[in-house]
């Protein structure tokens, strides 16, 4: 058989080669089907049991025939530029992947390169940009230090494999009760008893589970056997999978995480593509789906294909901003819960971080250090009126930025991009605590503001007309407690309640304490409006009338009460459960996770339910869908082991408030505004 070719990998990201002996044309110790799309996806529960509860389950057995497969991405698209003598001006190198069948052996063996975390292997340089906050482009010279990994599967009898038992022993229910071997883990074994719809939901969410060359790497997004329109329901998105990774690592499962997350950074560097133009490098897929295909026309050779999606196919044709920012909350993830470490410190995983900042961190027009993101660049990635600087967005832009200057190795070539994470933490920290926090006595203050100020010193710095107060807010913030506004523009205040982006502010303490303390205030004080019959609200109040005619553009799935429009989503109750955990208030996640269980599994775990109390499932709702799941495995296992969710949130850190870097006192100006800060000293 011909070798193929890994097309579009980086120079930092080697494709596996896969070298499969022959036997009674099997491959991975068992015969394959012909590949079809739920053959890819699901994993065969007929042999689950048969194969010693193994974590992740083999293909159906079949009498099809298949000499063997090439794991490469999408033909169709292309890797940025292909030379091996050039690498020293920046372009990449193509790794070349066999697949070859020996039919003179009987045992398959797996050959995975492992790309060496030693830095002092590798030759990197970074040539700074004229100012110094666009801070590096990356050059990488010469080759790879790659070290293969060999493991071998021996076939057995009847076609089954037989492994090491190197990996994970599950119990019946799925859950895993032993330390995982060979990984840092710091916490004792827990035995703990399992719910039947804790079973259930662990079943459901395996099942999800999609391989790549044999390989776990991540869970589609629905596995709904009655949605004859899956649409892209049936790939892995970035965003969707954080809850499933954490269920996983939670549980002493951190295979399918790491591969998830070194196989979405080899699509990183794809070039992409719509109408022509091509966003910058580092841009994450919004998600990708493994499709298999016949080799060359062939009917006996098979190849597995990455098809990721840039937002190039998505409705809307908006960029996946927060897939990026995801990735790098995960990775840090990752490491602080199995002790891995070494796979953050690897040369194509710190580049892909520095890629990812390199898009974050760039000049721009912009005058405030948060992000300028179009409608629908979020989970709610559907117009809904959230352009602009989105809480959402700066919450995790800001957790993403913590994480970063956490992972990356400091150096000479480093030394820039640390320096302009720093900067941006603390002035994004101020911009959001100052100008997006709102409570009864900001509510006030706002009203009493005087427009058309033309100051430095201006009180209305965002020229925000009074009028603008909507009726309902009045009455709706509590006496103790309030929240972050939903967006900030000039003369534009969105003061909806936004519940992913207040609890993201909460979790990596991009707000006060008090002021993260507040958010949980007035969640408690508003449960009817926020939880009700089902945690939580995106988004509250829902728009409704001429407001949503003209903002949703009469957007039929987000009509009131649904959707992204004022949804209630179960998906966000493991972030509800983290912020709560942190804040010390177990037993308000406690009380919603309790609410959830009573409903979920009758439900058949849909995405979003519907109606102002969340009482009817979400009218277009896929059903079985993987974050539901997986958020509700996440919150459970959060509150029965406190101190693995300490890994996942920030405290406080003094040393970014303690330094102001506009640099105004250097030219003679103003003082800075955030000397004085007036909501600080009112919120503490």
């Amino acid at each position: 058989m011909k070798s193929g070719t890994c097309i579009g990998i980086s120079s930092m990201k080697p494709c596996c080669r896969i070298l499969i002996s022959y036997k009674s044309s099997s491959i991975f110790g068992f015969s394959p089907p012909k590949m079809n799309r739920s053959g890819i996806r699901n994993l065969s529960k007929s042999l689950s049991k048969a194969v010693d509860h193994r974590r992740f389950h083999s293909y159906k057995h079949s009498k099809s025939h298949i000499v063997g497969y090439k794991c490469v991405v999408d033909p169709n698209r292309r890797a940025f530029s292909v030379s091996d003598s050039d690498s020293s001006r920046g372009q990449s190198r193509v790794f070349k992947g066999s697949f070859r069948v020996e039919k003179s052996r009987s045992r398959g063996v797996l050959v995975i390169p492992k790309v060496a975390s030693d830095f002092r292997n590798h030759s990197t340089s970074i040539e700074p940009h004229v100012n110094e906050n666009n801070f590096e482009r990356i050059y990488i010279h010469g080759g790879l230090n790659v070290k293969p990994l060999v493991i071998e599967r021996i076939e057995t009898g009847n076609g089954l494999v037989k492994e090491d038992n190197t990996g994970i022993d599950v119990n019946e229910s799925g859950v895993n009760t032993d330390n995982v071997n060979g990984l840092n883990l710091t916490e004792p074994k827990i035995e703990r008893e399992v719910s039947e719809i804790e079973k259930e939901a662990w079943n459901i969410l395996r099942g999800a589970v999609v391989n790549y060359c044999g390989n776990p790497v991540g869970t589609v997004a629905a596995n709904d056997p009655g949605d004859k329109q899956p649409l892209n329901y049936d790939q892995i998105f970035i965003r969707d999978f954080v809850p499933s990774a954490l269920a996983f690592l939670l549980n002493g499962e951190g295979e399918i995480v790491k591969n998830f997350l070194l196989h979405t950074l080899q699509l990183q560097s794809w070039e992409k593509t719509v109408d022509c133009y091509s966003p910058g490098q580092g841009l994450m897929p919004a998600s990708f789906k493994v499709r298999t295909v016949p080799l060359d026309g062939s009917t006996e050779a098979f190849e597995e294909v990455l098809d990721p999606d840039f937002g190039e196919s998505a409705i809307g044709r908006v960029a996946p901003v927060d897939s990026g920012l995801w990735w790098i909350i995960l990775l840090r993830a990752y490491g602080k819960i199995t002790g891995d470490y070494a796979l953050q410190e690897r040369v194509d995983v710190q580049t892909g971080i520095r890629l990812i900042l390199n898009l974050c961190l760039t000049d721009g027009f912009d005058m405030f250090p948060s992000l300028l993101v179009t409608d629908g660049s979020c989970m709610i990635d559907r117009r809904m009126g959230i352009h602009g600087h989105p809480l959402e967005i700066q919450a995790l832009f800001y957790s993403a930025l913590r994480c970063s200057r956490e992972m990356l190795t400091v150096n000479d070539a480093t030394k820039n991009l640390v320096a302009a994470i720093n900067n941006r933490l603390s002035a994004l920290s101020f911009h959001i605590r100052e100008y997006y926090w709102v409570d009864i006595k900001k509510i006030n203050e706002i009203y009493r503001y005087k427009t058309e100020e033309y100051s430095t010193d201006a009180i209305n710095k965002f020229n925000i007309y009074p009028d603008q107060i909507p009726s309902w807010l009045v009455d709706w913030v509590p006496d103790e407690g309030g929240y972050f506004i939903g967006n900030l523009q000039p003369a534009h205040m969105d003061f909806r309640f936004f519940t992913l982006g207040n609890l993201w502010t909460v979790v990596s303490s991009l707000g006060t304490s008090k002021q993260n303390e507040d958010v949980l205030n007035l969640i408690e004080a508003k449960w009817d409006d926020l939880v009700a019959n089902m945690p939580l609200k995106i988004i509250y109040p829902a728009l409704e009338s001429e407001e949503w005619r003209i903002i949703t553009g009469s957007d039929p799935k987000n009509t009131p009460w649904s959707y992204h429009n004022g949804g209630s989503w179960p998906t966000l109750l493991w972030q509800f459960t983290l912020a709560c955990i942190k804040m010390g208030k177990p037993e308000l996640a406690q009380r919603a996770v309790a609410l959830a269980e009573e409903r979920l599994s009758v439900d058949q775990w849909p995405e979003y339910y519907d109606t102002r109390s969340g009482r009817f499932v979400g009218k277009q709702s896929r059903l079985f869908q993987t974050w539901t799941i997986a958020g509700f495995l996440t919150s459970k296992m959060l509150l029965q082991n406190p101190q693995k969710a300490s890994l996942l949130f920030w405290e406080e850190d003094y040393e970014l408030l303690e330094t102001c870097v506009c640099g105004l006192s250097k030219t003679g100006r103003r003082k800075c505004s955030r000397l004085a800060p007036r909501s600080e000293s009112r919120g503490q």
